[in-house]
């Protein structure tokens, strides 16, 4: 892969994260900035949750950054930071890519939901009419739910430890998607065709699992949005069980090129 010059006409991109070490995406935006000559360098920032807002005022003082991405745990708290939302980003409640717009104002959308659901038709998945079990309730999970439900997705299953924060996204989702979410039930995740893995457990080796793995069985799919590590415990759990696997890269391959659209890369 080649890569430009950086000198005093380079553009600078970057993910907010916290923590960043896991991070794959500035790896597949350089590659798409080289690909395409952009005079431009996608890199990391490491920023905690409570400096979001001090970190985000200060990158309107920088002219030459047309954008931004985000992820964990900033996806919702960056909705207050933005002075215009996109579709996906109103029906979600969640941002993960932030553009500079006329008069410097920050335009948000989201594309992890349609990056997930690309990801899943790359590898020849469809979850059109599918049985979807999906645990989580954040960022990732309303906008994988939201972009399941507009592919038509029979029935999605939501789950979270925190029954409160499952009912506020199905509640939300319905509101746009009628009937098509609902309260996981105790037998969901058994008859599920899908079974997605929405939280950060799995990213550290000794992290419980998200979900009961006895209950699954080798019919069914089982996702996950963790990118690092390629193959995750809840994965290895459900491979060995005969299960199909798909692996949280997808997400990231299905929307990197939608996402340097939308940043003008």
């Amino acid at each position: 892969m080649s890569t430009n010059q950086i000198d005093g006409s380079t553009k600078v991109y970057g993910i907010v994260a916290d923590p960043v070490a896991h991070i794959r995406t500035p790896e597949a935006m350089n590659k798409i900035i080289a690909k395409r000559g952009s005079q431009a360098v996608f890199v990391p920032f490491h920023v905690h949750a409570n400096n979001l807002r001090t970190f985000v005022a200060g990158l309107k003082a920088w002219q030459n950054l047309p954008g931004f991405t985000l992820t964990v745990p900033h996806k919702e708290a960056i909705l207050a930071l933005c002075d215009h939302l996109g579709r996906m980003a109103r029906i979600t409640g969640s941002v993960n890519v932030v553009r500079r717009g006329a008069g410097d104002a920050w335009e948000g959308e989201t594309y992890d939901g349609l990056g997930f659901v690309a990801g899943m038709r790359s590898q020849g998945l469809d979850p059109a009419g599918a049985r979807i079990y999906i645990q989580g309730s954040g960022g990732a999970a309303k906008a994988i739910v939201a972009a399941l439900a507009e592919t038509g997705a029979g029935r999605i299953s939501v789950a979270n430890r925190s029954q409160p924060r499952a009912t506020t996204l199905i509640n939300r989702l319905n509101s746009a998607y009628p009937g098509r979410c609902v309260p996981a039930a105790g037998s969901d995740l058994a008859t599920a065709d899908i079974v997605i893995n929405a939280t950060s457990l799995g990213l550290h080796e000794k992290d419980a699992l998200p979900i009961d793995v006895s209950a699954l069985s080798s019919t069914q799919i089982v996702a996950e949005v963790i990118m690092q590590p390629h193959t995750t415990p809840l994965l290895r759990e459900a491979r060995a069980r005969g299960c199909r696997v798909h692996q949280g890269i997808h997400m990231l391959t299905g929307q990197v090129v939608e996402i340097a659209n939308f940043l003008g890369i």
